[in-house]
């Protein structure tokens, strides 16, 4: 799947000449995925290495001040922590990107 360059929806409220850098966030993140699930649609399950707790969280506040539509849930399973990314049926296309960067990785 081909990603875009820019795929951030006009919701989001981060500069543009940031979003490279919080993208590159994202994807160091993804760098301790364990697995990734869509669940739903609106919904992915990102499974992470609990040693990326915290920046995971804070990656996750960051994202919810710029991008208000985004909903993120943490649960510990076991040695793991699942980030549950969703949103609403308008910015699908952006969890589709978030998806594939998953793999990307």
């Amino acid at each position: 799947m081909a990603i875009p360059d820019d795929w951030a929806p006009d919701a989001c409220t981060l500069p543009t000449a940031e979003r490279p850098l919080r993208v590159a966030e994202f994807d160091d993140l993804f760098a301790f995925v364990v697995r990734a699930e869509r669940r739903q649609p609106q919904r992915l399950d990102v499974v992470f290495r609990s040693i990326v707790e915290a920046p995971a969280r804070d990656l996750a506040r960051r994202e919810s001040e710029c991008c208000s539509f985004f909903t993120f849930e943490f649960e510990s399973v076991g040695d793991d922590v699942v980030m549950r990314i969703g949103v609403p049926p308008e910015h699908v296309e952006v969890l589709d990107a978030l998806e594939a960067r998953t793999t990307s990785t």
